[in-house]
């Protein structure tokens, strides 16, 4: 039987050694590496890669009744959700709807889920990147996650006690939020967030020109989720993440060029990391130093090369990948057409912002790594990992070492290189944006899949991998299929997250429900009637396993009826449902919940609800009738 490496079209076998041609270049390639850096001249067995391997599969095994030790949350990518795993297994545990609609749970259908994404909500579509924990002093603190929406411009906040979204912010005078992370000091206040393509202002068709057109630079209030301040960059933003002082935020940024075309967005060598100077920007805020731009009222700034506010430090070329070091001592960004990523220091920031330096000057190394280096991740004892999209692979290498080697130093840097499969984007170890990087397990999101899983047609799934980061060498333990394209993951400790079991009942995620039955007289928890109000039916009832507090209910042809139903089960995992058959209406109610759904009586006659999530033996029979009269 072949082998997987064997099914590939370029792939061929070596009749003398019975390895892949993969196989043979890859093992070729770590010899090199075990020579340079005293790993051992000699390549590893095929029989000594096999025990390593199944030693590392033996950690990451969740039997039966075994809890994971670490949530990760994934982007949903181009679905709009986020997805909960646990780490290492790498099961699915859940997935949280943002941006999108999912029949499951009622989002985008329930009115609760409205009230988050705006009642005249017109985009039934999202593209979630960049999940991110909130922090207190440098370390997740389990509140909230913020993810963002790069296809129509928006960030969302999503409650981990009760993993819903809760908050969802569009951001003004940009387009397409693409790199998102947190202030991680003294706590998040602020989620940075970059729009990524320049626009003109005012954008009415009056002027198209590269020229005339910007983006910015946008931090959002993490409590408040309002956009606090936004400020003017050149290039167009990638990522971005932020230092461990709360003074600065760096972000990569390409097309210095200010190009259309594809080939005039690479001229240039080196493009720029951009660093703001956050206790700077707020002060010119504080001091009416901002204009505002159409009708937003959000204060924005200048950062354009010159400013005051920021630094334009020139890196090569088209750099993506913008990661900070848990030490806080670096950022890092990745240069995508070069094979180098530049280490800059955070504490010559100061100097450089006091003129005492020059930008290349902040620059202390820059190793060179492979071809295509995206992002960079750590495991907290001094090392580096980035993934090097063209070569397949993840570079492990030294951060003191490929600083020494800048320095004139004739010392190899690079630890190990790993083959991925295929084609990395993203990376990610444990806890590895916190002070706390364990250097434990290392994800590495893998946009091409071919010959890894069983075929599905055309459109491939892709492949998280999970590698094990533990020892002197990186083992890939597991492949796990992913659709599409969940772009971006974060990693933490199972005890830093404190869910709830049941919802409390005055739980603000329904308190536009516990509002409207002040209103209308209703006890939610005790009253199962119909309050009319003209052509507008109100309908509250509870539900308790196997049944629903009303099991029949009259409207008239054309009225708008409002479902509210609270769930009285007090024991948790007993979810109940309410679907209208055959009026587009379907949500979830965990216990102690209180979820309504509105929606169009436009057909006579007798029309079934039911219990759509399995609770009870006699699941089957918790059902009832809405009668529809004839107008």
């Amino acid at each position: 039987m072949k082998k997987r490496d064997d099914l590939t079209k370029d792939t061929q076998a070596l009749p003398e050694s019975g390895q892949s041609r993969r196989r043979f270049m890859g093992a070729a390639a770590l010899a090199g590496v075990a020579g340079a850096t005293g790993l051992g001249a000699a390549v590893m067995s095929r029989e000594s890669f096999a025990a390593a391997a199944e030693e590392a599969r033996n950690k990451y095994v969740v039997h039966p009744g075994e809890l994971d030790e670490y949530y990760g949350f994934w982007s949903g990518g181009h679905s709009g959700e986020v997805r909960v795993l646990g780490i290492p297994s790498m099961r699915e545990l859940m997935r949280i709807p943002v941006f999108n609609v999912d029949s499951a749970t009622g989002w985008g259908i329930s009115n609760e889920s409205k009230d988050v994404l705006g009642h005249d909500n017109t985009h039934l579509n999202g593209d979630s990147h960049h999940p991110h924990i909130s922090m207190t002093d440098g370390r997740y603190d389990g509140k909230y996650l913020f993810i963002n929406d790069k296809a129509n411009t928006r960030v969302a906040r999503i409650r981990l006690d009760i993993m819903k979204c809760d908050k969802i912010t569009a951001i003004p005078n940009v387009q397409a939020i693409h790199g998102l992370r947190l202030q991680k000091v003294p706590k998040t206040k602020y989620v940075f967030c970059n729009g990524e393509y320049v626009i003109p202002h005012p954008n009415d068709g009056s002027d198209t020109s590269l020229e005339n057109s910007y983006t910015m630079f946008n931090a959002v209030d993490a409590e408040t989720m309002e956009v606090a301040f936004q400020v003017i960059v050149d290039g167009n933003l990638d990522n971005t993440d932020a230092d461990y002082t709360g003074k600065y935020a760096c972000a990569t940024c390409y097309n210095s060029e200010k190009a259309l075309d594809l080939a005039g967005t690479m001229r240039n060598d080196r493009d720029w990391a951009v660093v703001f100077n956050i206790e700077r920007i707020e002060k010119a805020v504080r001091d009416g130093n901002y204009k505002t731009l159409g009708d937003s009222k959000v204060p924005v700034v200048d950062g354009r090369a010159g400013s005051d506010l920021t630094r334009y430090i020139p890196v090569p070329k088209n750099p993506h990948g913008l990661n900070t070091s848990p030490d806080g001592k670096y950022f890092i960004a990745n240069g995508k057409l070069s094979p180098t990523v530049t280490i800059i220091s955070i504490e010559k920031l100061d100097d450089l912002f006091d003129g005492a330096i020059e930008p290349r000057d902040t620059v202390v190394g820059e190793p060179e790594l492979g071809l295509g280096p995206l992002h960079t991740t750590y495991d907290g004892r001094g090392n580096a990992y980035t993934t090097l999209f063209i070569d397949s692979q993840v570079c492990k290498w030294n951060i003191a070492d490929a600083i020494r080697h800048y320095n004139g130093e004739d010392v190899n840097y690079i630890r190990q290189k790993l083959d991925v499969h295929y084609q990395p984007g993203h990376n990610h170890a444990s806890l590895t944006e916190s002070r706390d990087a364990d250097g434990k397990w290392l994800v590495v999101l893998s946009k091409f899949s071919k010959d890894r899983f069983l075929p599905v047609g055309p459109l491939h799934a892709e492949n998280d991998q999970l590698i094990d980061i533990s020892g002197e060498e990186m083992k890939l333990v597991h492949d796990g299929p992913a659709f599409a394209e969940p772009h971006d993951c974060i990693l933490v400790r199972r005890d830093q997250i404190k869910t709830r079991k049941i919802y409390d009942r005055d739980d603000p995620f329904f308190a536009s429900a516990v509002e409207q039955a002040k209103k209308d007289g209703v006890t939610l928890e005790a009253d199962n009637k119909v309050i009319r109000d003209g052509n507008k039916v109100r309908v509250y009832m509870t539900s308790i396993a196997p049944q629903y507090g009303m099991t029949e209910f009259k409207v008239k042809q054309g009225d708008e009826v409002t479902v509210y139903v609270t769930n009285l089960d007090t024991i948790e995992d007993v979810t109940h449902g309410f679907c209208m058959v055959n009026h587009g209406v379907s949500m979830e109610v965990s216990p102690q919940q209180t979820a309504s759904v509105t929606f169009k009586a436009d057909r006579p006659g007798v029309h079934w609800y039911y219990c759509n999530w399995f609770c009870h033996a006699l699941h089957m029979e918790m059902r009832g009738r809405m009668i529809v009269e004839k107008a």
